[in-house]
Formats: structure tokens, C-alpha cells, sequence
């Protein structure tokens, strides 16, 4: 809390080249702060932080009305076309710890394509990078964010019939979080409506976690 009737969060976006983090992170933002673009290498190799500005109306707390601000840690993907998993790590540890590390982090969101199936052994390379940044109770700050979920919608699936179909190596993953998950449309543009009730659904994860940091 940077004052009574403020609230900042903290969150890192994690994950694999081209499943869209940069661009899931400029939509919580409601900016363009972080390049995202089609490529053929990774795009992103270095940390950098991105703040929103005050966002009223999505939080209530002590019978007050709080204005919220959000800040994401963009990350280089794992694996990497150019980096190392131990330079990954490293980096990303450092800017946990230079940005964050005096408030603390309230979610690792990691970021995974709804119109790709996760299979057995794929998502390992990066939940085992979350594990060793995140430590022992990872799973209690992680949720997932299931990006161009408009093309899933495309192809027939609402949520519930989507998670009807999906992998048991994505529904397995998704219980280890306790459900955390969202679903994200790949919208060139930021739409207010959307990127609001994205928060609000982060606000609840932070909610039932009692507003622990990390």
C-alpha cells in the first residue's frame, strides 16, 4: 500500500518465445511500454518494468474506495534463442530483486497460447525456471495466462468446453495453481472493459492469497 486509498501490485510475466508475454503485459498496462512483435528469434533480452497509471473503481478496501496501480516485470522467455537458462534466471532474479524487492511480488503470471496444446514435458523448462525463482511455495503465487484466446474462440471453444478438451498436462498444471488462470484475447488494441476485468480477477487471486507478497 504506497497510501490509504492506493493499492500497487506487483506481477512478472514468465514464459516461452512468441506466446505473447510483452504484449499480455502492455494490456494490464494499458500501454505500448514493451516491444512485442511476430519474430522469428525471442524478442526480449533484458528485464524491464512497466507502470500503469491510477485505475479507479476496480477496489474497495476498509469501506474506502482505493485507486489501483499495476506494475509488470517483462522478462527474456525460456527457452531462449540467444540466452542460457542460467542467464535467463539471473537476470530475472536480479530484476525481482532491484525492482521488488522491497515490497515484494504478489504473481508470476505464466504466459501460455490457448491455441497451442501444452504437451507432456513442453511447459518443464519454464516451471522449473519459476520454481527456482519463486521457491518452495511457487504454486500459491502463480497463475496462468492463456494468451490469443480469441483464437480458440474462433475455432468453436468457449472456456468450459475448452478445458473440457485441453491436455491433462494443462489441467494438471492448472489445479497445481489452485485454478489461477485467465483467459486473454490477442487484440491489437487495448479495450478498457477487458483490461478491467482481467485486474479484477488478479485483485481476486491477490484477494484469496490475503494480499501476501513474495
Amino acid at each position: 500500500m504506497a497510501e490509504s486509498h492506493e493499492m500497487t501490485i506487483n506481477l512478472v510475466v514468465l514464459g516461452k518465445t512468441q506466446t505473447g508475454k510483452s504484449a499480455a503485459g502492455n494490456r494490464l498496462l494499458g500501454s505500448s511500454d514493451f516491444e512485442s512483435r511476430l519474430c522469428p528469434s525471442s524478442v526480449t533480452t533484458c528485464c524491464s518494468l512497466g507502470r500503469s497509471g491510477r485505475i479507479s473503481g476496480l477496489i474497495r478496501r476498509n469501506g474506502c474506495e482505493s485507486a489501483l496501480r499495476v506494475r509488470v516485470l517483462d522478462t527474456p522467455s525460456y527457452p531462449h534463442s540467444a540466452l542460457s537458462k542460467e542467464q535467463v534466471r539471473d537476470t530475472v532474479r536480479a530484476a525481482l530483486a532491484q525492482h521488488f524487492g522491497e515490497e515484494g511480488l504478489h504473481l508470476a503470471l505464466l504466459v501460455l497460447r490457448a491455441d497451442m496444446p501444452l504437451c507432456p514435458d513442453e511447459g518443464n523448462d519454464t516451471i522449473q525456471l519459476i520454481q527456482e525463482l519463486l521457491g518452495p511455495t511457487w504454486k500459491d503465487f502463480t497463475a496462468v495466462l492463456l494468451t490469443h484466446a480469441d483464437k480458440a474462440e474462433e475455432a468453436g471453444y468457449n472456456e468450459e468446453t475448452y478445458l473440457h478438451s485441453a491436455s491433462s498436462t494443462l489441467l494438471s498444471l492448472l489445479s497445481s495453481v489452485q485454478h489461477k488462470y485467465i483467459f486473454l484475447a490477442n487484440h491489437n488494441s487495448i479495450i478498457k472493459e477487458e483490461r478491467n476485468t482481467v485486474l479484477r480477477k488478479l485483485l481476486n487471486f491477490i484477494r484469496k492469497n490475503n494480499y501476501q507478497v513474495l
